[in-house]
């Protein structure tokens, strides 16, 4: 299976790492938004589209780069990392989704877990979530890759 990573992490590296443990099972590569032709990116079977989450919502390079995606059929996954829960009445990755599935994807499922965030109310304490993504994180990131490959 074909598989491809498109992952914008900017801030610490927290959505990189969860994208390369998925690479790790999946046999992908991952690559940033500004690495791959959206040609290329549709020509995969399987494609996971991941950032890490500024006020609710995912990255604009992201969603940019699946605007211009070209309408076909295939198979797709979203994969999040952010300082706050996703709330269940606004998950923040429902839009992303949305979007990939108004491009003829067929979303299998999503993926968050906490991570280290320094977002402005936080960096006066620091930032929270400092040792996340964890090696549960990451275990629980393989697993969801894991249920995709089958």
């Amino acid at each position: 299976m074909k598989t491809l990573l498109v992952c914008t992490s900017v801030s610490h590296g927290n959505t990189r790492r969860v994208a390369e443990a998925m690479a790790e099972v999946l046999g992908a590569r991952v690559v940033a938004p500004q690495e791959v032709a959206v040609a290329d990116a549709a020509g995969h079977d399987l494609v996971g589209f991941g950032s890490g989450v500024f006020s609710q919502r995912m990255h604009a390079d992201l969603l940019a780069f699946v605007r211009a995606l070209p309408k076909s059929s295939g198979r797709a996954f979203v994969f999040a990392t952010s300082g706050l829960p996703e709330l269940p009445f606004a998950p923040f990755t429902r839009p992303l989704v949305r979007l990939l599935e108004g491009r003829g994807l067929a979303v299998e499922g999503t993926f968050t877990c906490r991570a280290f965030d320094t977002w402005a109310p936080f960096r006066p304490v620091g930032g929270i979530n400092k040792q996340r993504p964890n090696a549960g994180d990451l275990t629980a990131a393989r697993a969801f890759a894991g249920r995709l490959a089958e």
